[in-house]
């Protein structure tokens, strides 16, 4: 017999504003106690450095995490130049020093190299698996491990300020991109090395800045049920960049049973859709000429 899960059966996105110096994965347990959740994961993880948007999902809306893991996101960075760190943050320790002398022209010039579509080496204190192992489990040990550089697409990367040393940047970025591979590499181009003293992740996807919450908001109101659910957002909030097909009750019944259907008109290109029985969501599916088949479904009352 199965054993009956803890928690509370509850879904949606909740905007979590995370704060510096925790795991992703230490908020999220935070979190899910707050909402005494069953089931919650988090879509992106942030280095314990960084602060801002951690969308957490709940209950259904797990499995459409990988469509916001997939999406892009904007970042706010701080880079002390004249220091280098074998972690690429000030979380690590200061690997070598040299005189900062440049301006704010060659900052500019420099940029001009980090913007569109590049290659990009993934940093050793990521998240990405070798041999099973995540490579930062190898970099604690002073393991490197060669890694194959991959590509990314940076949409902007604006210059806001450069003071003391330090510059401010504002970036919006593709899936895969480690804001702390490009401060390392703008800094070797600079001549002067650099690292980040400050990320803010400010959006994901579509996600509106404004709803983030922080923990110590939750804190406060962990007894009032239902204020925390009023702050999740919907269920297909997590696909809310892909397109919409509208299906009848019957064609969705089909759906429902793992079935693929005929639809008009027809799909040129391979896409992932929302998919709707009338008005409500019940999943993601595959559209591919005049058919779509069952990719993600959520689980409806029978």
């Amino acid at each position: 017999m199965a054993r009956k899960r803890k928690g509370r059966d509850i879904h949606g996105v909740l905007l979590l504003d995370k704060p510096t110096g925790l795991t992703s994965n230490d908020a999220l347990q935070k979190v899910k106690r707050l909402f005494t959740a069953q089931k919650a994961g988090h879509t992106g993880a942030l280095d314990p450095l960084a602060t801002g948007m951690l969308p957490i999902c709940f209950g259904e809306s797990t499995k459409f995490s990988q469509y916001l893991l997939d999406s892009d996101k904007r970042y706010r960075v701080i880079a002390r130049l004249g220091q280098r760190t074998d972690t690429s943050d000030s979380d690590g320790q200061i690997i070598a020093e040299k005189p900062v002398l440049i301006t704010q022209m060659d900052i500019e010039q420099a940029l001009t190299h980090f913007r569109g579509d590049i290659m990009q080496v993934p940093t050793m204190f990521s998240a990405l698996k070798h041999q099973g192992r995540p490579l930062y489990e190898y970099a604690r040990q002073g393991i490197t491990i060669e890694r194959e550089a991959r590509p990314i697409t940076i949409y902007e990367n604006r210059f806001i300020a450069f003071n003391d040393n330090q510059l401010e940047l504002e970036i919006h970025c593709s899936k895969g991109t480690y804001i702390r591979t490009i401060i390392d590499d703008l800094g070797e181009m600079l001549g002067c090395g650099a690292h980040i003293i400050y990320l803010r992740r400010i959006h994901v996807s579509t996600y509106p800045a404004e709803k983030m919450v922080t923990l110590e908001y939750l804190q406060q109101h962990k007894d009032d049920i239902e204020l925390l659910e009023s702050l999740l957002l919907p269920v297909d909030s997590p696909v809310q960049d892909y397109p919409i097909m509208t299906l009848s009750f019957a064609q969705g019944t089909d759906i429902l049973l793992g079935r693929t259907i005929e639809v008009n008109p027809l799909s040129s290109t391979p896409q992932i859709v929302r998919l709707y029985q009338q008005m409500d969501f019940i999943g993601v599916g595959q559209w591919i000429g005049n058919s779509i088949s069952p990719k993600r479904l959520i689980q409806t009352e029978k």
